[in-house]
């Protein structure tokens, strides 16, 4: 069985819940950079999944806090 990292990362989360996912957030922020490319594989799913709205926020969200 082949699995690359992005579908090893969205079995390691699935059918958590919202508490679990919150925690798994929260304890790769700021953490190790090996956990980086987990945050960017669960971004991606709610950068795919809001309206251009909620996109639109979420750049502006990230350009304020840039420095």
């Amino acid at each position: 069985m082949n699995i690359n990292l992005r579908q090893a990362i969205i079995q390691r989360v699935q059918n958590k819940s919202n508490e679990e996912l919150s925690d798994i957030i929260e304890d790769s922020i700021g953490g190790e950079e090996r956990v980086l490319p987990g945050l960017g594989v669960l971004f991606e799913i709610i950068w795919q999944h809001c309206d251009e709205q909620r996109q639109t926020e979420l750049v502006s969200t990230l350009k304020e806090h840039l420095h």
